[in-house]
This record gives C-alpha cells, sequence and structure tokens, in this order.
C-alpha cells in the first residue's frame, strides 16, 4: 500500500506537480475572463456619433490619425463650439503645418483652435484637456477619437472631469474593420491592445479616488 502511494505521488509530481496544475487552471481561467470581456468591449464600441446635431462649449481632438482633426475642424467651422483643442501635438508641430493640410477656413486656427503639446498618452490628454477645461470654464465637451479608442479617453477624461458634460464624437478610420475584426489581424492586434490599455486604466482609475481633480 505504502509502494503504492509513494508511486501515485511520484505521478503526480508531488507538490509542485500541484502548483503547476493550480497555476496552469488559473491562467485558463485569466484567458477565459480576459476573452469574454474583450468581446464584450468589441461589441460596446460606439456605432456613431452623440448628440450629431448638438453644441457644446468647446471641441477637444486627440492626435492620431488625419480623420480626427478634419472632424474636430468640421464641427467647429459648422459652429458646434466656439473653441477647439488639439491635444498632443508634436512640439515641432506648428498651428501653420496644421492649418496647411486642413481644408477648413484658415481664420479658424487663428480665432479658435490651440494647440496642446504636454500630452504624450491617453492620460496626459486628459490631464491637458482638464487643465484647458478648468482654465477657460467650460462645462461640456466634444470629444475626438477614433471609435475603439472612445471608452479609455472617456473612462480618464470622466476621471479628472466629472462635473463636465462629454459628449462622443467617434470617428471610424477606414483601415480598422471592427464589424468583421477577427477576418483582420491588424485590427485584432489592435483591438487586443486597446482592450488591454483599458483594464489597466479601469484597475487606476478603481484604485485612486474618482473625485481627485488636476
Amino acid at each position: 500500500m505504502t509502494h503504492w502511494l509513494e508511486e501515485r505521488r511520484r505521478d503526480d509530481g508531488g507538490p509542485r506537480g500541484a502548483l503547476w496544475r493550480w497555476l496552469g487552471r488559473g491562467l485558463v481561467v485569466l484567458v477565459a475572463l480576459w476573452f469574454g470581456g474583450f468581446l464584450h468591449y468589441v461589441a460596446g464600441l460606439p456605432t456613431a456619433v452623440e448628440e450629431p446635431g448638438g453644441e457644446t462649449d468647446a471641441i477637444v481632438v486627440l492626435t492620431g490619425g488625419a480623420e480626427r482633426l478634419d472632424a474636430g475642424l468640421a464641427l467647429l467651422f459648422d459652429g458646434k463650439a466656439r473653441k477647439l483643442l488639439i491635444s498632443g501635438v508634436d512640439p515641432g508641430t506648428t498651428a501653420a503645418a496644421l492649418q496647411a493640410r486642413s481644408a477648413q477656413a484658415p481664420d479658424l486656427f487663428a480665432c479658435c483652435v490651440e494647440l496642446g503639446h504636454e500630452a504624450r498618452d491617453t492620460r496626459g490628454n486628459a490631464v491637458e484637456t482638464a487643465m484647458w477645461s478648468r482654465r477657460d470654464g467650460y462645462a461640456s465637451l466634444r470629444v475626438v477619437t477614433a471609435n475603439y479608442h472612445m471608452p479609455r479617453t472617456l473612462l480618464l477624461f470622466r476621471r479628472l472631469m466629472p462635473r463636465v458634460r462629454l459628449v462622443a464624437n467617434p470617428v471610424f478610420p477606414a483601415h480598422v474593420k471592427v464589424d468583421r475584426w477577427w477576418f483582420y489581424p491588424g485590427t485584432a492586434r489592435l483591438l487586443a491592445t486597446e482592450y488591454s490599455k483599458y483594464l489597466i486604466s479601469l484597475i487606476g482609475v478603481r484604485l485612486t479616488d474618482p473625485g481627485t481633480q488636476v
């Protein structure tokens, strides 16, 4: 009997084998939870602009694609807000350079567009926008960024601007095939990366005081 138990213990790998089996099962559970959350995240990505005919005090565009800037300037040109912040602009980029790439009226840059050069990531965009919004007393902002980037953007913006009304104005990059992401490895990687960043941001927000201001 003792001999059989010793053989069974050797077959099971002993305590170390039990630890590896426990870690393996835990990893499977974590992967399953991540993938389930990922599917929910993709299904919940915005598919339309909020309040397309509505107005806000100002507009903020997060850099990352020409279509974002074009959308923000079009909104400003149409009178949907009186000011526009382009957040996360490279320090070497001037208003004149952006103006040359835009088909909108040149005088918009002179009167109503401000460039933010401090932000280096989405959290930086939130900090930069919150400071700008507080300085000028804006109570509502229309947020322009890519649809896949919108959940993390709004999460971080609401964290720093809980009293500001945020209106999501997603743009839909042609190269990001959200509707059939499983057929496009590039889109799948992009969405998986963005979802992982969203989870990290969500954990960070939950671990800090949501009422903290900049």
